[in-house]
């Protein structure tokens, strides 16, 4: 998972294109947008991160900088 590629998601798509994005990369076919990774699956976290962001924004009026943060934090308790 790199931050500044979900960053970048995060500022260029909206939720739309980085769902259809997730289940063409899920259904194994190539996206419509470019989404950087080494390979289908850190392409796949990078898209789910860029979304749950993005669903932070729309649902609770949180800010990008804000919503990065409470995602990653989430990230590192699951893994704890």
């Amino acid at each position: 998972m790199k931050l500044p590629v979900i960053k970048l998601l995060v500022e260029t798509y909206t939720l739309e294109q980085l769902t259809a994005a997730e289940e063409a990369i899920l259904n194994e076919e190539t996206p419509a947008i470019a989404i950087e990774g080494s390979d289908e699956g850190e392409q796949l976290t990078h898209a789910i991160a860029a979304i749950e962001i993005l669903k932070d924004v729309a649902e609770n009026g949180t800010d990008v900088r804000t919503a990065m943060r409470n995602y990653t934090q989430r990230v590192r308790n699951s893994i704890s």
